[in-house]
C-alpha cells in the first residue's frame, strides 16, 4: 500500500527549477522571505533603537522617575 504524494511530481520539479535557477541568497529565495529575513529584523532593530535613545534621554533629563 503506498501512500499519496503531498505535492505532485509535476509542481515539485517545477518548483526545484525556480530555486536552482535564482541566484540569490539561500535565504532570500522565496517570494516572501525578504519579509521575514529583511523587514522584521529592521523593524525590531528600530524600535529597539528608538527605546534604549528615549531611555538615555529620559535618564538624563531626570524625567518618568519613581517616587
Amino acid at each position: 500500500m503506498s501512500e499519496t504524494p503531498f505535492r505532485p511530481r509535476e509542481k515539485l520539479i517545477e518548483k526545484q527549477k525556480l530555486y536552482q535557477s535564482i541566484h540569490k541568497h539561500t535565504h532570500l529565495k522565496g517570494p516572501m522571505d525578504k519579509i521575514t529575513s529583511v523587514a522584521i529584523p529592521l523593524a525590531l532593530a528600530g524600535s529597539c533603537l528608538f527605546m534604549i535613545g528615549r531611555g538615555i534621554y529620559n535618564m538624563s533629563n531626570g524625567i518618568g522617575k519613581k517616587e
